[in-house]
Formats: C-alpha cells, sequence, structure tokens
C-alpha cells in the first residue's frame, strides 16, 4: 500500500542515511519512477527531504530531522509486527497493545499519510482463519508466546494423534507460527526442532532455567521446510480419477490445493463425454475415500482397486440405508 511505502521511504532515510532512488526502488520493490512520485508526494506532507544529483548523489532528511515516534513502551514498538493481523494478536493477549501502538504512530504522521493510513484501515480487512472452523482451545497460549519471548524451557502435557496420546515434553520454545488460523510452536526437544500445535497443549509448566536460541535459526526457512516435508509424508500414493466437467470445475472448492495442482498438471484431453482423466495424490484409502465421495457422481475413481472397491461399498452401503 502507498501509505505504508511512504513511511518505509522515510524510516529507511531516517536508518541509513542516503539512499538513491535505484536503492529506495529495488528495497520497496517498486520502480524508480515511482519512488520519484513518493517522494514528492513526502516534499508536499512537508517532510525535509532533498536530493543530490551525480554519482555521490541521493535522497536524505535535513540534519537532526527524525520522525516523532515517541511513547511507544517495548511491547507496542513490538507489537507493530502484529498490526495487519488483529485476530492472532488478540489471541496473544496483544490486541490492546497494537491498538496503542497504532494511535501513537497515527499520530506522530503528517496529516497526508494519516489520512492515507486510515482509508488503509477502513476499507482492508483481514480474516486468517478458514471458514466453518470452531474456535480452538487457545488457554496456554499467552504462556507459550512469554516463553518465545523470554528463552524460557517449558515443560507441557501434549495430546497428539497416535498412541500413546497424551506425552509429557520439555520444550526450547524458538518461535510460533499461524497456518490457517492454526497455532504453531516451532521448538527444541530431545535434541530436535519439532512442531506442536498449541491447541493440543493440555498443560503447561514454566521452568526457571532459561535456553540460548541458536544463532542463524530462521523461523520462515524451517517452516517453509517443514511445510514440504509435511505435504511429502501425505502423499501415501496416487489415484487415477475421471472427473466431469462440473467435478473439474469443483475441485478447487473441495480439495486441498496440492491435489488441485497434480490435477491440473496431469490432466488429458477431455473423452467423448466430456470428462478428464487425471492423476492426484493420496493420503490413504480411508481419507481418500471421504474426500472423493464429495464429488458424489461427478468422479470416477479407475485406480488403485482398493480405493474403487472402497467408493462401491460405502455407496451400496448408503443405498441400502436410504431405500430402508
Amino acid at each position: 500500500m502507498r501509505a505504508s511505502r511512504l513511511v518505509s521511504i522515510l524510516l529507511l532515510l531516517q536508518t541509513r542515511g542516503r539512499m538513491t532512488a535505484q536503492d529506495l526502488a529495488e528495497r520497496l520493490e517498486v520502480s524508480v519512477r515511482t519512488i520519484y512520485r513518493d517522494v514528492e508526494s513526502l516534499h508536499t506532507a512537508g517532510i525535509p527531504l532533498y536530493g543530490d544529483a551525480g554519482p555521490k548523489g541521493g535522497y536524505q532528511l535535513l540534519d537532526g530531522y527524525r520522525t516523532r515516534l515517541t511513547g511507544l513502551t517495548t511491547e507496542e514498538a513490538e507489537s507493530l509486527f502484529l498490526a495487519g493481523l488483529p485476530g492472532p494478536a488478540a489471541e496473544l493477549g496483544l490486541g490492546a497493545v497494537v491498538t496503542a501502538a497504532q494511535l501513537k504512530l497515527m499520530a506522530a504522521l503528517p496529516v497526508e499519510l494519516r489520512d492515507r493510513a486510515s482509508r488503509i484501515r477502513e476499507r482492508f480487512h483481514l480474516d486468517a482463519p478458514t471458514w466453518y472452523r470452531d474456535q480452538d482451545p487457545l488457554t496456554f497460549l499467552p504462556a507459550v508466546a512469554d516463553a518465545v519471548w523470554n528463552e524460557r524451557r517449558i515443560q507441557v502435557r501434549y495430546r497428539r494423534w497416535k498412541a500413546p496420546q497424551e506425552v509429557e515434553r520439555r520444550l526450547e520454545p524458538y518461535g510460533l507460527v499461524v497456518k490457517a488460523g492454526q497455532w504453531y510452536v516451532v521448538a527444541r526437544t530431545d535434541g530436535d526442532v519439532r512442531t506442536y500445535r498449541v491447541s493440543q497443549i493440555l498443560g503447561l509448566h514454566r521452568l526457571p532455567e532459561r535456553f540460548v536460541r541458536p544463532d542463524g535459526f530462521d523461523l520462515a526457512e524451517y517452516w517453509r521446510g517443514y511445510l514440504v516435508e509435511f505435504e511429502a509424508r501425505l502423499r501415501w500414493g496416487e489415484a487415477v480419477v475421471r472427473l466431469s466437467p462440473r467435478g473439474l470445475e469443483r475441485l478447487p472448492d473441495l480439495m486441498t490445493p496440492g491435489v488441485v495442482t497434480a490435477a491440473r498438471a496431469s490432466a488429458q484431453p477431455p473423452d467423448e463425454d466430456g470428462w478428464t482423466r487425471v492423476t492426484v495424490p493420496i493420503e490413504s484409502i480411508e481419507h481418500a475415500t471421504g474426500e472423493f465421495l464429495r464429488l458424489g457422481t461427478d468422479a470416477e475413481v479407475l485406480s488403485p482397486a482398493a480405493l474403487r472397491d472402497r467408493l462401491a461399498e460405502t455407496a451400496y452401503e448408503l443405498a441400502d440405508r436410504y431405500r430402508g
């Protein structure tokens, strides 16, 4: 958004000193012409900004000028990174803190930038959780977040999917991730870095000792690798399926993005009935049965035979039940 970019230009020049239009364009991923327009807007707003031509030229603020982002507490400054995520911020117990930080930021902006920022807030809203989902219990999320901030070990009682379902774990929490409205804590335990769903924590005890977060640990990079590994574990096998035109159209609404991508990549030309043959990954026979039943008569599984047989058995059972 342009208002955010104008603030970014101002803060970049405040923290880095002189920068060329090309440097600013690369840093903000816009064109040089856009930077020229933004600098003109800052001039109009009364920001003491000037530029020099030549090899050593560039834009810089007048000596001594600083934005008046004063009065922010430590928590408010940290919470600004959650300003675009009101739901998760509230779940972390930082809803009021984010609001206070935004008010102070708005008060410090020039009138033009303040008006633009207000228009963005009035016209855009992010609601991250998926549809038709009850809110997971997040009783221990603030305590987990506190352990992440302060690098404190925690002892948790955790519910997992395999037996034994309830286990005790001593965690060194490195970070928190929100995925589709679900909170996950990335933590080291028993020498390995693993991922735990916060809503499955049944009990938590703060331990007195601290841990040392490893230098260079990149939470975003870890999460990308975790997702790749997670999706690979789900691919138990493949299914060859015929889809009607309506089934192909409904696929993005009923299946996961990985299945949709695979279907589009493997789609063969429609046959004489207009149906398309695709090859998609499946997690298990049981899971795939429920997934393909959602497509009803708009899908026909050709292989594997075990999945085709299971779907046929389920269809017969349903017919008998409803016929009776």
